[in-house]
C-alpha cells in the first residue's frame, strides 16, 4: 500500500530521487545478490505498508520456487532497462524532453484516468521532478508553467493532471508539431 520515494545520498550529502514506487512495486531487489546495505533510502509519500524478506529467506524461496526467481529477475531487468533509458535521456535529450519522459513514466506507473486527462495525484514536488530529470527546480517550474499555459497539463502542489497526453508524447519524442500547436518555453537551453 502507498507510495514512496527512493533516494540516494552522495558523499557530500546531496540527495537524488532515483525512483517512485507504488502499490505492488518491488524494491530492494539487490538483496538477491546478497548486498548487506541497500544503496537507497525509501521515504514514504503517504501511509505505506511494505513486505520484506531477509536475503536468506528470499534465497531459500527462490530455490524452492523457480518462478519466483524468474519473476524477480524480470523485475530487475526492467529496472536496469529503465535506468539505461534514463541515462540515455540525460546524455542526449533536451531538458524539456527529459521532463516530459519523466511525467509520462509517472503517469504510466501511478496515474489514473480522470475526466479531462490522466491524474498523477501524489505529493511530488517540482524539486522531486528536477531530481528525476537531472535539472533544476527553476527549469522544471518554467517548463510546467509553459505547459500549463499551453493546456498540456494542470499543475498543483500535490497533483499533476495531464490534459494533452498526445502532445506531451510529441514533446518527449521531439516530434514536430504545427506552430499553432506548440511553442517552446521561453529561455530554455539544451
Amino acid at each position: 500500500l502507498g507510495r514512496a520515494k527512493l533516494l540516494q545520498t552522495n558523499p557530500e550529502g546531496h540527495q537524488v530521487l532515483v525512483r517512485i514506487v507504488g502499490p505492488g512495486d518491488m524494491f530492494g531487489g539487490v538483496a538477491i545478490a546478497g548486498d548487506a546495505v541497500y544503496p537507497a533510502t525509501a521515504e514514504a509519500l503517504e501511509a505505506c505498508e511494505a513486505m520484506a524478506w531477509s536475503t536468506e529467506t528470499l534465497t531459500r524461496l527462490m530455490g524452492r520456487f523457480p518462478r519466483l526467481a524468474i519473476n524477480a529477475l524480470r523485475v530487475l531487468s526492467d529496472r536496469m532497462r529503465e535506468l539505461q533509458e534514463r541515462y540515455q535521456e540525460l546524455a542526449s535529450t533536451r531538458v524539456e524532453q527529459r521532463v516530459a519522459h519523466a511525467v509520462l513514466r509517472l503517469a504510466h506507473q501511478l496515474g489514473r484516468p480522470e475526466r479531462g486527462g490522466v491524474l498523477i495525484d501524489m505529493a511530488l514536488s517540482r524539486q522531486d521532478l528536477a531530481e528525476l530529470t537531472g535539472t533544476t527546480l527553476y527549469t522544471v517550474s518554467r517548463i510546467l508553467s509553459a505547459w500549463q499555459a499551453e493546456g498540456l497539463v494542470e499543475a498543483g502542489r500535490t497533483r499533476l493532471l495531464i490534459r494533452e497526453g498526445h502532445r506531451l508524447v510529441a514533446v518527449a519524442e521531439d516530434l514536430p508539431l504545427a506552430p499553432a500547436q506548440r511553442r517552446r518555453p521561453a529561455g530554455l537551453r539544451d
